[in-house]
This record gives structure tokens, sequence and C-alpha cells, in this order.
């Protein structure tokens, strides 16, 4: 499987972060898959999510905040 290039995507902080810095996560829109870092380890890993599977976990999450 060939790697996916995350250099140039913007990311955007998930709205179910919080403010104080504390639980952030960014995403980037855009790709084939849907990746999602910590952003206060900027240069660590991402993990990569099918889109659907992505919509799932969201969906999962707003029903139960």
């Amino acid at each position: 499987m060939r790697a996916l290039d995350l250099s140039t995507v913007t990311w955007r902080k998930s709205s179910y972060s919080n403010d104080d810095a504390g639980a952030c996560l960014e995403v980037a829109d855009g790709l084939p898959l849907v990746p999602v870092r910590d952003s206060k380890n900027p240069a660590g890993p991402a993990l990569l999510f099918a889109a659907g599977a992505w919509s799932a976990f969201v969906a999962d999450v707003k029903a139960t905040a």
C-alpha cells in the first residue's frame, strides 16, 4: 500500500476538542481517508479512517454528547 502524503494538508481542530489545549484532535478534509492527529504532537503519527467509519464514529459521539 502506498503511503498517504500528509505534509501539505490543511489540518483543522475538531469541534469536539476542548478549548484549554488539553484534549485536542485535528482532522484533515478532502482526502480518500480521514487523517486524525493529536494537536499537541503535530509531527507525530496520524490515524487514518475510512470516511464511512469516521462518519459513524462522529455520529455516535454526537448521539452520546
